[in-house]
């Protein structure tokens, strides 16, 4: 079964940098989504950044031009980095991956059908 895995959370102050990590495991190589998606407490989930099969990225405007997110299909791990963090950055960070996708990527979580437990990411002012 597919299973990803997050890990790189952490505390930090505000203008520090982080790195998260998603390993992911069990699936049949095609084409594929990945994600990170966030949520804050009260909030909901929204999307932070999507990569495409293809190598194509997209940011949540609130992360454009300091999160950028990776892929190393050798690894079989997606990376978001993560830097000249806010204290509005906290929250809890989810990878999320679709295999065998024939359609452009999609901006909701529930497009997804894989999903991390969860990396908890918080920034101090």
């Amino acid at each position: 079964q597919v299973q990803l895995s997050e890990s790189g959370g952490g505390s930090v102050q505000a203008g520090g940098a982080l790195r998260l990590s998603c390993v992911a495991s069990g699936y049949t190589p095609g084409r594929a989504c990945m994600a990170w998606f966030r949520q804050a407490p009260g909030k909901e989930r929204e999307k932070v950044a999507i990569i495409e099969n293809e190598g194509n990225t997209y940011y949540t405007d609130d992360v454009e031009g300091r999160f950028t997110i990776s892929k190393d299909k050798a690894k079989n791990t997606l990376y978001l980095q993560m830097s000249s963090l806010k204290p509005e950055d906290t929250a809890m960070y989810y990878c999320a991956a679709r295999f065998d996708v024939t359609r452009d990527c999609s901006t909701h979580y529930l497009w997804y059908p894989y999903h991390g437990q969860g990396t908890q990411v918080t920034v101090s002012s």
